[in-house]
């Protein structure tokens, strides 16, 4: 009688039972990097401004997974030949395409780690497993970095129509309630095809692309960079730079070990090594949150107002403009904060500041999406982009910002 392997099964709200039949995968699934995804928010601190947006980062890396299994059956249907060993290296090159997240996803991005982004952060950590692992993750990580010859697969992963963009925008518009950001996953899916190797779309699905990449830009303006969620997240970051002037004085802070090993030494790139890299493994959205909570008494004013306000969801106020800040605007607001709250001018710029944040729905050059008729002539989605209707995906769309408190 054949050996029976075990399947596991993970109930999921967006595609119903994702079923694990690899025991690798299972393997990798329970090792501790990829678990303390389920301690990672996939959407950062957009849950105050968006109650039910509590999901994260480990059902999302189950959900591209899962849409991963069905665009390789797609292109198999379609005679595209996968080899076993690479239909399962794509398997695991998504389910570990964010395992360099730090706490609050991109809300702290490059703040603990300067220089150093997640998918770098990923990549060292992929190449911790596949020591652990004896080399099963060797072909896994050629296709995530985009070295693999055949370059559908990296195109699969990372690109501006993959797994992962397809399930954050399904999976974060269902949690959010923002309808308009919700895509159909599985027409894209069904359209897709490989032609010399390379990832392309069929005609059909043109108006479904444009869906897609009006989805997403949707999604960005709406949702991540809310403008609330936005004011969260820099107050958060306000929190920490602040944490680390104090620990550089020597001042005590309430913390994790491995926070303090960010905080205090401040590591980078160059000097990343095998204490730093166990310091984030082990850090998450509790280390964060626990700290807050406890900065909310400590003697610094500075540092208690912040974590007061975050903790208790009282906000900066902020302004968007099409145009720089006016620094004489962004002086007298910090004079007035002063005054109000007895700081002096360096310790009232931690509440009264201004940036710009930006986003390009599609990115014209970039690796583009690229569409195939029935006569099997290839035209890039950017050929498409002279119509005015499509100004608004092309063209990067810059929004300044102005932050101060409510006196």
């Amino acid at each position: 009688m054949p050996h029976l392997e075990k399947t596991t099964v993970f109930n999921d709200p967006i595609y119903g039972f994702i079923k694990i039949e690899d025991p690798f995968v299972l393997q990798l699934i329970d090792h501790p990097y990829v678990q303390r995804l389920r301690r990672i928010s996939q959407m950062g601190l957009s849950s105050l401004v968006y109650p039910g947006a509590q999901h994260t980062r480990f059902a999302h890396a189950l959900g591209a997974y899962h849409l991963m299994g069905t665009a390789i059956s797609v292109l198999k249907s379609k005679g595209t030949v996968i080899t076993k060993q690479e239909e399962k290296a794509l398997g695991y090159a998504i389910l570990l395409h964010d395992i360099g997240h730090g706490p609050f996803s991109h809300a702290l991005e490059r703040a603990l780690i300067a220089d150093f982004s997640h998918e770098q952060i990923g990549l060292a950590l992929m190449n911790s497993l596949n020591q652990t692992f004896e080399g099963k993750l060797t072909l896994a990580i050629e296709i995530f970095k985009g070295t693999y010859p055949r370059s559908f697969m990296n195109q699969l992963v990372a690109s501006q129509l993959d797994m992962d963009r397809l399930d954050y925008l399904k999976r974060d518009s269902f949690y959010t309630g923002v309808a308009e950001g919700n895509i159909n996953a599985d027409r894209l899916i069904d359209m897709i095809n490989v032609v010399d190797d390379q990832l392309v779309i069929e005609q059909k699905g043109v108006y479904s692309v444009e869906k897609f990449l009006m989805a997403r830009r949707f999604m960005y303006w709406q949702v991540y960079l809310h403008k609330k969620s936005l004011s969260a997240e820099i107050l958060l970051l306000k929190s920490l730079e602040r944490a680390q002037h104090l620990a550089a004085q020597g001042i005590d802070l309430v913390m994790s070990p491995q926070l303090a090993h960010f905080l205090q030494n401040k590591p980078t790139e160059i000097n990343w090594n095998q204490d730093t890299q166990d310091a984030f493994a082990a850090l998450d959205d509790i280390d964060i949150l626990h700290a807050v909570k406890q900065w909310q008494a400590h003697s610094d004013p500075v540092l208690s107002r912040l974590a007061q306000m975050i903790n208790n969801r009282t906000l900066l106020q902020i302004e968007l403009f099409d145009h720089p800040v006016d620094s004489n605007t962004l002086e007298s607001k910090k004079i007035e904060t002063g005054q109000t709250w007895s700081l002096d001018g360096d310790q009232a710029s931690y509440f009264v500041f201004s940036g710009k944040v930006r986003n390009t729905p599609y990115k014209a050059g970039q690796n583009p999406i690229v569409f195939i008729d029935k006569s099997g002539k290839m035209v890039s989605f950017d050929s498409l982009m002279e119509a005015p209707y499509y100004n608004a995906l092309l063209h990067p769309v810059i929004r300044h910002y102005l932050c101060f408190p409510k006196l």
